[in-house]
């Protein structure tokens, strides 16, 4: 994340980019996400803009496969924390504060499973398929 604040082009990339992805948030907040292509393809692209802020001053394929492979893991551990929150919330025997507690949890990691760790896998994957063929026409 440092990298992303490091010279004055890349601070100013990433300003622009957690820009847009502030503008997105709030414009899909407008529209609203429930059942609507427009508002979820915000919120996606919101998403993708916050990756995108991190990783763009990153050159090599080795690190977008490393994120790639981090999206799979982390998209299989905030699925098992969600399904964790959500049997704790449910119970009965889970008190008020607890309960409320367990279920922001459950829907914080609903929404990185659903909006983070997909637009990280795309990011991971399309970076890594560009800088390999990119590092293959150098040494060509």
């Amino acid at each position: 994340m440092m990298d992303a604040f490091s010279t004055p082009r890349n601070r100013i990339k990433t300003l622009m980019l957690l820009a847009i992805c502030g503008l997105s948030v709030i414009a899909a907040a407008a529209v609203g996400i429930n059942d609507n292509p427009p508002g979820i393809l915000l919120a996606f692209l919101a998403a993708t803009a916050f990756v995108l802020a991190i990783v763009h001053p990153w050159r090599t394929a080795r690190q977008f496969r490393f994120l790639l492979y981090a999206s799979l893991l982390g998209l299989a551990l905030f699925v098992l924390l969600n399904n964790v929150f959500a049997a704790v919330a449910h119970n009965s025997a889970t008190t008020g504060a607890l309960q409320i507690l367990m279920q922001g949890l459950a829907v914080a990691a609903f929404f990185l499973a659903t909006l983070i760790c997909p637009a990280a896998f795309i990011v991971g994957a399309v970076g890594s398929v560009v800088l390999f063929i990119r590092s293959r026409r150098r040494s060509t």
